[in-house]
């Protein structure tokens, strides 16, 4: 069964309702960036042509882009609506084709186009069946982030995002994340997968990811990880 996370912003829409009826499994998250993952290393960025019309005059369009990009994912950028009709949303719609066509093309963008919400669920579907069918390597995980670079001044808590930051699946943000709710390094590090797992951007798999990397050797050591954070 085809597994696809999905932003809780999205519930508002009834494209995670369509995803439900045609057999997908919706596990909704606080995305990073994006409204869909489909599959480890893309992210979809689903946008109706009305809100598209309004992000690209309100200056938002080319900063998401940019931060979708610095994700380090495949971004398919997903136009829901009659964009090959834009006059009938703006007077400017010259402008609203340039900037999609500038962003396709310069940041490599894949670009599909949907007549409405059903039909955006039923590729979205398509999309996540071919991508995680490649193998257990592109089975849906929540985008990965570049990493911080090393600190150069003593800032204890830089160094903890630093350390955090160089797991699998955490960037600076959802190393924030945890530092603010666990309170310290040792404290997200003596957490349980169950613990880890109920933070927002963190899934069961990236919980159990996380712990198996800690725990890995102690028990051939005979040391705790208590022992090494001493």
């Amino acid at each position: 069964m085809v597994k696809i996370y999905v932003d809780e912003r999205e519930k508002q829409s009834r494209v995670p309702k369509y995803l439900i009826e045609q057999g997908a499994t919706v596990i909704y998250k606080e995305l990073e960036v994006g409204d869909y993952v489909p599959a480890e290393g893309y992210v979809i960025e689903r946008k109706r042509v009305d809100d598209l019309v309004r992000s690209v005059f309100q200056g938002r369009f080319f900063d998401q882009i940019r931060r979708l990009i610095s994700s380090g994912n495949k971004v398919i950028l997903l136009i829901e609506g009659d964009f090959l009709n834009l006059r009938r949303f703006t007077d400017r719609y010259r402008a609203v084709e340039a900037a999609v066509i500038t962003a396709v093309i310069y940041n490599d963008l894949k670009l599909v186009l949907t007549k409405d919400a059903k039909h955006t669920a039923e590729v979205i579907r398509y999309v996540s069946e071919k991508l995680q069918n490649k193998g257990a390597r592109t089975r849906p995980q929540l985008p990965t982030y570049r990493k911080v670079r090393k600190p150069k001044e003593q800032d204890l808590r830089e160094w903890q995002v630093y350390v955090l930051s160089s797991f699998p699946g955490i960037g600076p943000s959802l190393a924030t994340k945890l530092l603010r709710k666990f309170g310290s390094l040792k404290a997200v590090f003596n957490a349980s997968p169950a613990e880890l797992s109920r933070i927002e951007g963190v899934t069961e798999e990236k919980a159990r990811m996380i712990y198996r990397i800690l725990d890995y050797g102690s028990k051939e050591s005979g040391k705790s990880l208590d022992y090494f954070l001493k």
